[in-house]
């Protein structure tokens, strides 16, 4: 197992986001990486090597350029614009029918973000950018013949749309490295199977009219959790993308033997569609008592499932990028992570 990881994550640490009415401090923190990257070491599942920097083009190939040139200069903009200097927040959403781009450093924000928990420091492209490299490399490192590597990114990603950020996430790091693969070679395929908490709804939604990327989610229902608006059994992808698209929504409280269940039927999804390789958005944010999942009702697995989750992927004979989403009981994090790459080898 190749880890790639980078302390340029430290770039991007928010003070604080709006949360259920309430300005709180923020769950994602840069504490998580240093957690998990101490487990690793611990257990010493391999190598941790620097990213490889890529430049922009392979960035450019799932966002919008107007939505990277915002994210790169947004923070500047908004303190010469008068707005408060601890981090960007939008004070008013594009929603529905008010869909008008608009440049206006205070206003922008809320055309680039979909909700207010993704709050933007000087720092925040910077460490974006290099967590896509750290997903990049990753993705490197499979077609060179490794089986498995573990990309460490932070800021995550998987909410991220084509043009918006939102839940934490700015560049959609597991997107961007599947673009990467199946841009290497003619007809090649990859599936991505997301099991964090929350459904992936910025990657749905770059993949939802394609047939070579294979989006599978296991999530808690968006009836009670966040998104809210994206994640339901029905949505199957569109034109081209039609079947290519498989949402598994859980109700609140699911533990351990119902979830493997639906581990079970994605990975059946997975098998059909024959890949080349695998993308794992792993999110840890299903452990029992995690904090960000607690509001509206979390799931209850135990620490005892990572390692069949791991094993269970690994059954698939393929290769497998596990990149870094949520996961915010910090102090069980490293542990959970340790144990599916331990899983995944074994």
């Amino acid at each position: 197992m190749i880890i790639v990881a980078s302390d340029a994550h430290l770039q991007h640490n928010p003070p604080h986001e709006f949360l259920d009415g309430a300005l709180i401090p923020i769950y994602e923190t840069p504490e998580r990486v240093a957690i998990i990257r101490a487990a690793l070491e611990r257990a010493a599942i391999g190598p941790i090597v620097e990213p490889r920097v890529f430049g922009i083009e392979p960035v450019r190939m799932v966002h919008d350029d107007t939505y990277l040139t915002y994210l790169e200069t947004i923070y500047n903009r908004w303190i010469v614009a008068g707005g408060a200097p601890e981090a960007v927040i939008p004070g008013t959403l594009a929603v529905r029918w008010m869909s008008q781009p608009h440049d206006h450093p205070l206003a922008a924000p809320g055309y680039y973000t979909f909700d207010t928990c993704a709050p933007i420091v000087a720092g925040t492209y910077a460490a974006a950018r290099a967590a896509a490299d750290i997903a990049l490399t990753g993705a490197e490192l499979l077609l060179t013949g490794h089986r498995f590597a573990y990309a460490l990114c932070r800021p995550p990603g998987h909410h991220a749309g084509r043009d918006l950020c939102g839940g934490y996430c700015f560049l959609n790091n597991a997107a961007i490295a599947a673009e990467y693969l199946v841009r290497s070679a003619p007809g090649f395929t990859c599936a991505i199977l997301d099991i964090d908490f929350h459904h992936g709804n910025g990657t749905q939604q770059i993949f939802y009219e394609r047939s070579d990327v294979l989006f599978v989610s296991i999530h808690a229902s968006p009836s009670y959790q966040y998104p809210f608006f994206l994640g339901y059994a029905d949505e199957r992808g569109a034109g081209a993308g039609e079947g290519y698209n498989f949402n598994l929504p859980l109700d609140m409280g699911v533990a351990d033997r119902e979830y493997l269940t639906a581990l079970d039927q994605a990975l059946q999804a997975i098998a059909d569609f024959s890949p080349r390789v695998l993308i794992i958005s792993a999110g840890f944010d299903t452990f029992a008592g995690d904090p960000v999942a607690a509001h509206g009702g979390g799931f209850a697995l135990s620490a005892a499932v990572y390692p069949q989750i791991g094993r269970r992927i690994a059954a698939l004979h393929l290769p497998v990028l596990v990149i870094q989403e949520g996961g915010y009981a910090i102090e069980a994090l490293g542990d959970n992570v340790v144990a599916l790459l331990q899983g995944l080898e074994e």
